[in-house]
């Protein structure tokens, strides 16, 4: 016969077993490979849910690379590593950080165009406790901070869409709180990144601005999304980074698929062309 305290031990062993647990309220099992679609899923649903509670019925995309800076910040890098090389001035190293430096500086001016774009659009379109082209980001810094610091400025709602790395990643402080969200997996942040888009901005930046530009510009060749007015902003920096006509000289894209984007040097030009093209378009569906 068993003896009660040990029914109660036998008991206590029961509710603490994992296998006793609610199925979603069991971290160790919602982290299994074995629910991979479950966890896709609920990072499809989540900001869906909270963007028709925030009433978001539209957004415009604006990418840009994190290490572009106000240039203030640009200035005191410099400055900086001036004074390093002072103490060291036959060091390599410090002498290309420096280059490097002075590049940032020469697009700080970029940082400001993502302000000024973020506040034009705002101040135009969320009216009337309206929601339309709200600005959404990746949600670090640089380019990112800059167009939610622009909506955040005028009292304008922003997105931003954070993504967990194996470096630390914290979202700029300028994110409406209710709209800050952070996701694991790439490819379901993404199709937020256009599910509700109604334009989108590429400033200078990296691997990462590289990778959204051309994922949107193959979703909109392919037919897969409707036609998207894609700004790439800083027409220099562009036609550097990527000689789009090469590829149209090598025969691996069409002559017509230039006519994908365009390219804008200040805020106000990147805003006008939205709005026109999307009147424009405004009767085509797919």
């Amino acid at each position: 016969m068993i003896k009660k305290t040990d029914k109660k031990q036998m008991k206590n062993k029961l509710l603490k077993s994992p296998a006793y647990k609610i199925a979603y309220h069991d971290d160790d099992f919602m982290d299994e490979e074995f629910c991979r679609p479950v966890r896709l899923q609920l990072e499809l649903l989540k900001p869906e849910k909270l963007f028709q509670k925030e009433k978001i019925d539209s957004t415009i995309v604006v990418f840009g690379g994190t290490r572009i800076i106000e240039k203030k910040d640009a200035e005191s890098n410099i400055e900086k590593l001036k004074k390093k090389i002072v103490k060291k001035p036959n060091d390599k190293v410090l002498k290309k950080k420096l280059r490097i430096a002075k590049s940032i500086l020469a697009k700080s001016k970029y940082y400001d165009e993502a302000k000024e774009f973020a506040r034009l659009v705002s101040a135009e379109c969320q009216i009337n406790e309206g929601h339309e082209y709200v600005i959404v980001t990746g949600g670090g810094p640089g380019i990112m901070e800059a167009a939610n610091r622009g909506a955040y400025e005028i009292g304008a709602k922003s997105i931003g869409l954070n993504i967990t790395l194996p470096f630390e990643q914290e979202p700029n402080p300028y994110i409406t709180p209710e709209l800050c969200l952070n996701f694991h997996y790439f490819a379901i942040r993404k199709m937020h990144f256009l599910m509700r888009a109604k334009a989108l901005l590429a400033f200078p930046g990296g691997y990462g601005t590289l990778d959204e530009l051309f994922e949107a510009l193959t979703l909109i060749q392919t037919l897969k999304v409707p036609p998207l007015p894609i700004v790439l902003f800083g027409e220099e920096f562009w036609r550097k980074i990527v000689n789009f006509e090469a590829l149209v000289d090598e025969g691996t894209i069409a002559e017509e698929d230039l006519d994908l984007f365009v390219y804008a040097d200040n805020a106000k030009d990147a805003w006008q062309y939205i709005k026109y093209f999307n009147q424009t378009n405004a009767t085509k569906t797919f």
